[in-house]
């Protein structure tokens, strides 16, 4: 999956896709170095940002959704709001991916029901001003696993097919460091829940900090993509679904490796 953020804000690369035309052609090229799926966004989640109105978040994402979807594109939408949903559906996308697991916008979940459309559930614990606040557990793994089923069981009332659900565990959404690794080495774990695994740990804080200066300085957002590679492939060795990532060609490249692994191991 890769990142297309059309915004002036998002943590990586906030500004380089906002204008309309260039976001369009970046997806382009997203699926051209080996993309699934071209995840679509208009309003940054990272730790701190504040939130767009829905008619910001309209006019960033429907355009550049529309313009790839004609081109037949596979493309999902990053959004919390159902109605941003229902418009991206109608506009091409072929998947819903909410952050909030549809904590932010009790409709989503009926919106994604009537569209039939894969929907991604990710564990959320609140709004990003202040989600750090929430991060603390006794045992992350088994909290975030708990969440997360019961989220499912509520999205599935909602009227959403168990097959129309992926799970994200949220690395960096009301996680520390500590957290996400301790997520990251229970993927295996994390499947048992039965559904397909979403990972989205491209160029996040918590690789920067582990690859931090002598002088304790975090590497910078952009120069975490080796790392993000080595996540991806230990990932997808585990049983990951899919990862979300702001470089693809390199990423695709650790899926095939990961899975001719995989391959080897099962017939030995």
């Amino acid at each position: 999956m890769g990142v297309v953020n059309v915004t002036p804000d998002s943590f990586s690369d906030g500004g380089l896709w906002f204008d309309e035309a260039a976001a369009i052609r970046h997806g382009f090229e997203l699926v051209a170095e080996g993309a699934d799926i071209v995840d679509v966004g208009g309003e940054s989640t990272r730790p701190g940002a504040s939130r767009v109105s829905l008619d910001e978040e309209l006019a960033r994402v429907v355009p550049v959704i529309g313009a790839l979807a004609a081109e037949g594109v596979q493309v999902s939408v990053d959004t919390m709001r159902a109605e941003v949903a229902k418009a991206a559906v109608e506009a091409g996308a072929v998947l819903v991916n909410d952050v909030s697991g549809g904590l932010a916008d009790p409709q989503m979940p009926r919106v994604v029901a009537a569209a039939g459309v894969p929907y991604v559930v990710m564990h959320w614990r609140g709004q990003s001003e202040d989600m750090q606040s929430r991060a603390v557990y006794e045992d992350v793994v088994t909290e975030v696993c708990e969440e997360l089923a019961k989220r499912v069981e509520l999205v599935l009332a909602e009227g959403v097919s168990r097959e129309q659900i992926v799970l994200d565990p949220g690395l960096g959404f009301a996680k520390n460091a500590t957290h996400n690794w301790a997520l990251l080495a229970a993927i295996p774990r994390l499947t048992e829940l039965g559904y397909p695994l979403l990972i989205g740990a491209s160029r996040k804080r918590f690789l920067g900090r582990l690859l931090a200066d002598a002088d304790g300085t975090p590497r910078p957002f952009d120069r975490n993509d080796d790392a993000t590679l080595a996540v991806t492939a230990l990932a997808a060795r585990d049983g990951a679904w899919c990862v979300r990532v702001h470089t693809v060609g390199p990423n695709a490249d650790a899926v095939r490796v990961a899975a001719a692994w995989k391959r080897a191991g099962a017939d030995t």
